[in-house]
């Protein structure tokens, strides 16, 4: 369990090595380093079942560790908030060294995680850039797509960032039509997900389609096609909220709570 507490108190606790979006293996096939006393260059992190958790982020990555996909893949989900966490966070360390506004060097604060320029006062957060990711549905069939960095085989829910001055809602309108050409009617609030890769906050729709003909963009969908729940391409990994949507309209599906396309 994952307490979201900096533990500025504790000068020793385990460790999460990240370099460069890969982690290091540590204790019992975990990626939690032994308990050791911390070096100030460590970025006190969180509490995880009541231990204190610092973040080390180092230059280079050994040949080891892995990136943070299979860490998610092979660990329980308990862990996602975890490996959610380091990943971004170590995003933000190394990504905001220096101001970006004057370009000084810029320092981190011990209280919280901000990064602060004593030159011209200027405070950074980590970033989080939110997204909308939706299931696209008339009646029982879903509307999955092919991003051409996809493995062969796998399809999935559409995805986009939210734009500036724009709802979320306006989001999933827009970018439903943008990639495969779709209008969508009603459309339903499932729940969010952090993603780390490298930091967005993945915001979960369903929505019904007005008609069921595709036109994909050919940039960032390389396909799309409707999927019946007897016959489903490979499908996104069990830990992303893409999986969740699905298997949750295919569980309303074996239920009969699907609606009828209209």
């Amino acid at each position: 369990m994952l307490r979201r507490e900096l533990p500025l108190e504790a000068s020793h606790g385990r460790l999460i090595r990240v370099a460069a979006g890969k982690i290091a293996p540590g204790l019992d096939d975990s990626p939690l380093q032994p308990e050791q006393p911390w070096p100030e260059s460590v970025q006190p992190l969180a509490y995880w079942h009541d231990e204190p958790i610092a973040l080390s982020v180092e230059e280079q990555a050994g040949e080891d560790w892995h990136d943070g996909r299979q860490w998610l893949s092979r660990l329980p989900e308990s862990w996602f908030p975890l490996i959610s966490t380091a990943l971004q966070v170590a995003a933000w360390l190394r990504d905001h060294r220096y101001c970006g506004r004057c370009g000084a060097p810029a320092s981190r604060l011990d209280a919280e995680f901000a990064m602060h320029c004593e030159q011209c006062g200027h405070r950074n957060y980590p970033r989080i850039s939110p997204c909308i990711i939706t299931l696209v549905t008339h009646g029982d069939a879903m509307l999955l797509a092919r991003s051409p960095r996809f493995p062969p085989g796998r399809y999935s829910t559409l995805a986009g960032f939210i734009e500036p001055g724009e709802s979320a809602e306006e989001a999933v309108h827009r970018e439903i039509y943008e990639e495969v050409g779709v209008s969508v009617g009603r459309i339903r609030y499932y729940r969010s997900q952090a993603w780390p890769f490298p930091h967005a906050l993945m915001l979960g729709f369903f929505a019904e389609a007005a008609s069921r003909r595709i036109r994909i963009d050919g940039i960032e969908i390389a396909d799309a096609a409707w999927f019946l729940p007897s016959r489903l391409p490979q499908l996104p990994p069990p830990y992303s909220i893409s999986r969740a949507l699905i298997e949750t309209h295919l569980a309303e599906v074996a239920n009969g709570a699907a609606k009828p396309a209209g």
